[in-house]
């Protein structure tokens, strides 16, 4: 989804056209496809929907599943920020919770279209498939750098473990009456996990 996008704003004022036609794109295709369905629209509809050319839209989005994803790589970012730059004394678990409890409020919070976007994924084949795609990608990143936030060596299958977890316990909390509460227990089982696996 767009709305959730917390990266800094270009400065440039090049950057700064080129991130407002993506954005618009995004926003476009997105109106369009929880109006009428995924399979309902074309390319060349979401193109004149933005006023831009499909030349232009494919140069940001390379792929249609793209127009649903768009922060994918501005999420991948900031979920390995919050490992990296977790506080002094916090556990690497504890801080996928607090990101992982960050990022759904502010979704929710932004657009109240939160639900239908998740309803959107789950009902469309080719969205759950890049979906997965997207996640195994991420999951791997993850687990890289819990090694090496954690000293332990690149492959390590409990860093894998944890980075596999981290990112399904809020796909897993979906449906709950109350997700945060869902969200943190997930992660309180990680990190009992992860501080025991530490102890000598």
């Amino acid at each position: 989804m767009t709305e959730t996008r917390s990266a800094p704003v270009p400065v440039g004022r090049r950057e700064r056209k080129k991130a407002a036609t993506r954005q618009a794109i995004a926003d476009a295709a997105l109106r369009l496809f929880l109006e009428r369905g995924y399979d309902d629209v074309g390319i060349r509809e979401i193109a004149d929907a933005a006023d831009v050319s499909t030349t232009t839209l494919f140069k940001h989005f390379p792929v249609k599943e793209a127009l649903v994803f768009d922060e994918d790589a501005d999420q991948e970012a900031r979920l390995l920020a919050a490992v990296r730059e977790r506080p002094d004394g916090q556990s690497i678990p504890a801080a996928l919770r607090d990101h992982a409890l960050r990022h759904r409020r502010a979704a929710a919070d932004a657009d109240p279209r939160f639900t239908a976007f998740f309803e959107l994924i789950d009902s469309t084949p080719a969205l759950r498939d890049y979906l997965q795609g997207m996640w195994l990608r991420h999951s791997a990143a993850l687990a890289q750098v819990i090694a090496e936030e954690s000293g332990l060596p690149s492959g390590d299958p409990a860093c894998a473990a944890l980075a596999h977890f981290a990112l399904e316990a809020p796909r897993a909390s979906r449906g709950h009456p109350d997700t945060d509460e869902a969200i943190t227990r997930a992660f309180d089982l990680l990190d009992n996990g992860w501080q025991a696996l530490a102890r000598p």
